[in-house]
Order: structure tokens, then C-alpha cells, then sequence
């Protein structure tokens, strides 16, 4: 029980870390990027980003279009462990 509290936690804490703030939708549908989260990830003007609806709930996802490729890889990787996890379920 302890570990899935630890988990937890460390998850609200990466949340945590995660917020920059709340932002202002203007007229035009522009919003303006907190400057600490621009620092942190290295955004700087004229940089491509991608903007996708979350699946799930009322929300948006912003990428920087040079880290999607990583990220696809990433998660490619990641459903074909699953999927070898299934496998050898099905066979054992």
C-alpha cells in the first residue's frame, strides 16, 4: 500500500512541476505562454508548435513540432512493449 501512496506522490509532484499558471484566451484565440514554461523548454519566437485536443476531457496539448517526431518514437516504442507483454501472456 505504501508504494501505491510513494507513486502517488511522486505523480503530484511532477504535476506540481507541470503548472505553469493559467492563461487568458484574447479575442483573436491567442494566448500568451508563461515565460518561466518558455524557459524551460526552450520556446522561443517563430518556434512551429503543434496543438492537439485532449482525448479525454475540455483541453488542449501543445507540443514543439521539432520534439513530436521524439515523442511519437517514444510512444511507438512504448505499445510495442505492450503488445509483446500481451503476446507472451496469450502464450503462456
Amino acid at each position: 500500500m505504501n508504494e501505491k501512496h510513494d507513486s502517488h506522490n511522486c505523480c503530484e509532484d511532477e504535476l506540481a512541476h507541470s503548472f505553469f499558471g493559467a492563461v487568458t484566451v484574447g479575442e483573436r484565440g491567442q494566448i500568451v505562454i508563461p515565460a518561466e514554461a518558455r524557459n524551460e523548454l526552450g520556446l522561443r519566437a517563430g518556434d512551429k508548435m503543434l496543438v492537439l485536443r485532449h482525448p479525454l476531457h475540455k483541453g488542449l496539448m501543445i507540443f514543439k513540432f521539432d520534439s513530436v517526431r521524439e515523442f511519437i518514437d517514444e510512444f511507438a516504442n512504448y505499445l510495442k512493449n505492450v503488445e509483446g507483454a500481451a503476446s507472451q501472456e496469450d502464450e503462456g
